[in-house]
């Protein structure tokens, strides 16, 4: 299933996402430009799991950190993290405010990559190289958008693009489109553990979306102003 929009309307311009979207392009450009960025900037599990965090230090393991949630592997996984960002953060945009939303967008992803490397330190047990492997995407965050979007909008519908046997689009429930998709994400990431093979970083998927969730339970239970609309002055001069 691949989401295509849903029914709720921006009371404003998503400017965060917007900005998101345009920089995520930007940097997967840039990887293709400069093919040694991802092996030196990319985030590993090592830099917070082993004594690789006392050679790189806290500093440049965030900056890692931040920096590949806009790196990515390839057209699809690009393409298939800006469409969910742009069907559903302009939404949670809307709803925290613009600056809420970035700080929002960027500690999802950092819970998402610590969830991440729990799960690859666990991955040990099987492959010894599991904390090396860089890991890049804004899988995470985006997650996290997906979990404070099913608190804040749980009655909305998404139009959707349905691929079995036939292809059609049909208006799925939201609440329906992301626990399915979050079930999945369960399940993938119960067989990584497991040892199933995959470049999927699942855990991550499942860590980002719990903080989102766990934030728009917050955001939810606190009443909400709208924002004003905006004044129109009177300019006419008196004669």
């Amino acid at each position: 299933m691949i989401p295509l929009s849903d029914n709720i309307a921006s009371r404003r311009v998503p400017y965060v996402t917007i900005s998101l979207l345009i920089a995520c392009i930007a940097v997967f450009i840039y990887e293709y430009l400069a093919p040694g960025f991802v092996q030196q900037f990319a985030f590993r599990p090592a830099y917070v799991l082993s004594t690789d965090l006392f050679r790189v230090g806290p500093g440049m393991a965030l900056q890692t950190m931040i920096l590949s949630m806009f790196m990515h592997g390839g057209l699809m996984h690009i393409g298939s993290n800006m469409l969910f960002l742009w069907v559903f953060g302009d939404n949670v945009e809307d709803r925290l405010g613009h600056f809420r939303f970035l700080v929002f967008y960027l500690v999802c992803g950092i819970v998402a990559t610590l969830a991440h490397s729990l799960s690859a330190g666990f991955g040990l047990l099987y492959d010894p190289h599991s904390l090396d492997r860089a890991i890049v995407g804004a899988s995470g965050a985006v997650a996290g958008v997906l979990g404070a979007y099913l608190v804040l909008f749980p009655h909305s519908s998404v139009r959707t693009l349905v691929i079995f046997f036939i292809i059609t689009v049909i208006n799925v429930p939201a609440i329906f489109f992301i626990v399915l998709w979050f079930i999945s994400q369960l399940f993938s990431g119960a067989g990584s553990l497991a040892g199933a093979p995959g470049g999927v970083a699942y855990w991550a998927h499942i860590g980002g979306f719990v903080i989102g969730f766990v934030w728009g339970k917050m955001v939810a239970s606190k009443p909400f102003r709208r924002p004003p609309p905006p004044r129109i002055m009177d300019l006419r001069m008196d004669d």
